[in-house]
């Protein structure tokens, strides 16, 4: 049966140790997603890495700070990124398309009613949306944040059957009562021992951390989809969650 699969890809699994863009990753990434696409199923990506790569070109050294600084090197960053993109799929006979949003997109409901029309009007033709917080324009009344939160919402709005979050951890991870990390394979209901494990750790690429991961499960779950995190380095990874096998972390939907 195909599904509609929602692909999100943190600035960590794209961004090597120096802090550029890897392609080595990307293209492998983007080769699982075609083979999705080819088996039937309808593919969105909500990716990051649109700041880091415009960084790079400004030549910057570090992760912008201020507003202005990181609406610039995004202005920069997103033609570049959604470029890659572009020459990736093209390998593999597939279109893709840029979509930006923005909170109030998904807030107004005739926004929110056009936006999806949008997305299932590209997935019907078999292309391949690339979505991204629009943060050229983004303040903080109508930013969304974090593309997980971005990620939950996008396969809320479309309807989608399964959310994969490529991250830099191989999912997620409690501790037993000797203090040892382990990882948790399967989360049937989001609790007060879930949401204190997931803690405030942040890598230094991303804008997000585990909280947000959960904050986007919770998300999911409501709108009953599955919900998996895994390692974005993983070959393979990819297509074992979306044909059902135990990979990182599931978060199982509500009943």
């Amino acid at each position: 049966m195909a599904k509609t699969i929602i692909i999100k890809i943190g600035s960590s699994t794209l961004t090597t140790t120096h802090g550029t863009l890897d392609h080595a990753n990307l293209h492998r990434i983007v080769a699982e997603a075609a083979r999705l696409v080819k088996a039937r199923h309808k593919v969105v990506i909500v990716t990051s890495g649109a700041i880091v790569t415009g960084a790079q070109a400004l030549g910057l050294k570090a992760k912008p700070q201020s507003i202005p600084q990181k609406q610039a090197a995004a202005a920069i960053g997103q033609s570049r990124l959604m470029r890659q993109y572009e020459k990736a799929f093209e390998e593999h006979g597939i279109t893709v398309a840029q979509v930006l949003l923005t909170r109030d997109a998904l807030a107004d409901r005739r926004r929110h009613q056009n936006a999806r029309n949008c997305l299932h009007t590209l997935l019907d033709e078999k292309v391949v949306p690339i979505i991204n917080e629009n943060d050229t324009v983004a303040v903080d009344e109508i930013r969304i944040g974090d593309n997980d939160t971005l990620a939950a919402l996008t396969a809320r709005l479309v309807g989608a059957d399964l959310l994969i979050i490529l991250s830099d951890v191989d999912g997620f991870f409690m501790k037993d009562k000797q203090g040892v990390p382990f990882l948790v394979p399967e989360v049937k209901k989001i609790d007060r021992a879930i949401k204190k494990a997931a803690g405030q750790a942040v890598s230094d690429q991303g804008t997000g951390g585990m909280l947000t991961k959960i904050q986007a499960a919770q998300i999911c779950s409501r709108a009953g989809i599955t919900m998996a995190i895994a390692g974005g380095r993983k070959p393979g990874v990819i297509t074992a969650i979306a044909g059902g096998k135990k990979f990182g972390t599931l978060f199982r939907p509500k009943a």
